[in-house]
C-alpha cells in the first residue's frame, strides 16, 4: 500500500495506491489510525509495538481523540493484548463501533465493551486469535455457495449409492492422510482412522478428545510418548554426520502447549455461530499444526480438525465427509508452501539451542507467534481443496460407483461371476486402459475365450468410457 499520484484509489500489481489527498503524519497515533483504517488489525505487530512503546505514549494517543473510533479501537486492543488497564476513565459517549472492520476481516457478532464503547468482534481470545482478510478471492469463494452446491448434489443421488460413496470417501481420505505423512498403514489401522473421520463433528472438541485422537493415530507404538509435549519439538531433518537439527519449523515451547491448545478450543467455540466454517476450520487446524502439541500425530489430527468443524457446522451434508485430505494430497506442493511460508517467516525470531538428544530447546518467549498469525493463505488453500472435493472428488466417486455397477451388471449377463472375479477383472482393465494384459489372459483368466475377453473389454468401455477421467 502506498500514496499514489492521482486522486482516485487504484490497485495495480498487488499494490493499492491511495489518493494523494491521504495524509499520514509521522506520529504514532496517525500511523496506527492509518493501519487500522486501510489495512485492518495485525495483532502480532500490535502486540510487539505495544511491548516496545511506553504506556504513557499509548495513553496520549487515546486522549487526543478519546471519542474517535480509531482511538477507542487502539485503547481496547492495547488492554486486550497486554492484559493491562490504562489510566483512563471509561468513555461515556459515542456510538458503539466494531473492533474489527467486518468489511475487511472476518469477525464474529461480538459483545459490547462499555468501557471503550466498542463491540469486541474478534473471533478469538487473547490466548489464540488468528485473523483472515476478506480478499477478492475469498469473497469469490463465498459467492460460490459451496455448502448449498454440496446439498443440491447430494439430493440428486440415490440413497444406496450415496451410502457406498460415503464409505469409499472415508477410506480415500484416511489413506491420503497417511500418504501425506509418508506412512503405509495396515488395513485395520486405515479402517480405524476412517471410522474416526466418519465420526467427526459428533463429539465436542476438548483436550481429552484431542488425546483420544492421538491415541487412535499412534496406536501402541513404544517409540512415541503419548500426551501433550513436555519437551521441545521441530519439523525438519538432522545433519547426517553430526545429528545437528536442520529446522524448517520450530514448534511452540512445551510450557506454552496447554495454554495455546486451550486458546484454540476457545476460538473454535467462539466461532461456531454466524461465522464462515472454512475460515474457522483453517484457523483452528493450521493453528494446531503450527503449535505441534504432540510428539507425533499432529498432521492427521490437524486434518481431522478440518473435518470436525465442517461437519459440526453443517457444511457437509449429513453422513458425508468430503475427502479434503485427498484434495490436499493432490495439491502437495501448494500444501507444503502454505505450511512453510509462516514457519519460515517467524524462524529468524526464535532462539534455540540443541539438546543432548538432538532435539531443540527454545530460549525466548515465542507464544505470540502461534497466537496471532494471518490465516488468510491457509483459508484460501482450504477453500480450494473444499471446492475440489465438491466439484470433482465427490461427483467423480459417485460417477465411478454408477459405472462400476453398469460394468458388473454387464458381466452378469455373460454368466454368473463371483464379486472377487469382477473386482479382479476391473483392476486389470483399469490398469491397462480397458484391455486385459497378456499376463492376465495367460494366468488369472486363462479359461476365458478370445470372444469372451473381447465382450468383457467392450462392456468395460461402455461402462467407463476407456481413457475417461474415471480411470
Amino acid at each position: 500500500m502506498a500514496i499514489g499520484e492521482g486522486y482516485a484509489q487504484q490497485d495495480h500489481d498487488g499494490w493499492r495506491f491511495l489518493s494523494k489527498r491521504v495524509r499520514i503524519e509521522p506520529t504514532l497515533g496517525s500511523q496506527l489510525t492509518f493501519a487500522l483504517r486501510y489495512e485492518g488489525a495485525n495483532l502480532l505487530v500490535l502486540k510487539k509495538l505495544f511491548e516496545a512503546v511506553p504506556v504513557q505514549e499509548i495513553e496520549d494517543v487515546v486522549k487526543e481523540s478519546i471519542t474517535g473510533q480509531y482511538a477507542r479501537r487502539i485503547w481496547f486492543l492495547y488492554e486486550w493484548l497486554m492484559d493491562r488497564r490504562l489510566s483512563l476513565d471509561d468513555v461515556t459517549q459515542g456510538n458503539y463501533i466494531p473492533v474489527l472492520d467486518p468489511k475487511q476481516q472476518y469477525a464474529v457478532a461480538g459483545i459490547r465493551s462499555p468501557r471503550h464503547r466498542v463491540i469486541d468482534n474478534l473471533p478469538g481470545t487473547p490466548a489464540f486469535c488468528p485473523l483472515v482478510t476478506k480478499t477478492p478471492e475469498l469473497l469469490e469463494f463465498e459467492s460460490l455457495a459451496l455448502q448449498d452446491r454440496a446439498s443440491t448434489l447430494v439430493s440428486t443421488i440415490p440413497k444406496e449409492i450415496l451410502s457406498r460413496a460415503a464409505a469409499f470417501l472415508l477410506l480415500k481420505d484416511s489413506r491420503a492422510s497417511f500418504t501425506i505423512e509418508h506412512e503405509s498403514p495396515t488395513p485395520d489401522r486405515l479402517a480405524r482412522w476412517a471410522t474416526a473421520i466418519g465420526q467427526a463433528g459428533r463429539v465436542s472438541l476438548s483436550k481429552e478428545e484431542l488425546l483420544r485422537l492421538q491415541e487412535l493415530v499412534i496406536g501402541e507404538s513404544v517409540f512415541i510418548k503419548p500426551g501433550f509435549r513436555t519437551e521441545g519439538g521441530f519439523v525438519g531433518e538432522h545433519e547426517p554426520m553430526t545429528g545437528f537439527p536442520i529446522v524448517e519449523h520450530a514448534s511452540s515451547r512445551s510450557e506454552d502447549v496447554i495454554p495455546l491448545v486451550e486458546g484454540i478450543l476457545a476460538y473454535e467455540q467462539r466461532t461456531r455461530d454466524s461465522f464462515d466454517p472454512v475460515v474457522s476450520a483453517a484457523s483452528v487446524a493450521f493453528g494446531f499444526v503450527q503449535v505441534h502439541p504432540f510428539s507425533d500425530g499432529n498432521g492427521r489430527i490437524h486434518r481431522y480438525l478440518i473435518h470436525h468443524i465442517l461437519a459440526q457446522r453443517g457444511f457437509n451434508p449429513p453422513g458425508i465427509i468430503f475427502p479434503v485430505s485427498h484434495a490436499m494430497l493432490k495439491r502437495t506442493q501448494e500444501y507444503q508452501r502454505v505450511l512453510r511460508a509462516y514457519s519460515s517467516s517467524i524462524l529468524p525470531f526464535i532462539e534455540w539451542t540443541v539438546t543432548f538428544d538432538y532435539n531443540i530447546h527454545v530460549l525466548n518467549e515465542t507464544a505470540d507467534y502461534y497466537r496471532y498469525f494471518d490465516a488468510t493463505e491457509y483459508t484460501l488453500f482450504l477453500y480450494r481443496c473444499v471446492q475440489d472435493t465438491i466439484e470433482d472428488g465427490f461427483e467423480q466417486e459417485v460417477s465411478h460407483i454408477i459405472a462400476y455397477d453398469r460394468f458388473q451388471a454387464g458381466l452378469q449377463r455373460l454368466g454368473e461371476m463371483p464379486d472377487r472375479s469382477v473386482q479382479l477383472l476391473y483392476q486389470f482393465l483399469r490398469q491397462h486402459n480397458g484391455t486385459l494384459s497378456k499376463r492376465a489372459k495367460e494366468k488369472e483368466f486363462k479359461e476365458l475365450s478370445v470372444q469372451m475377453i473381447e465382450e468383457i473389454e467392450a462392456i468395460y468401455a461402455e461402462a467407463f468410457g476407456t481413457g475417461s477421467s474415471l480411470e
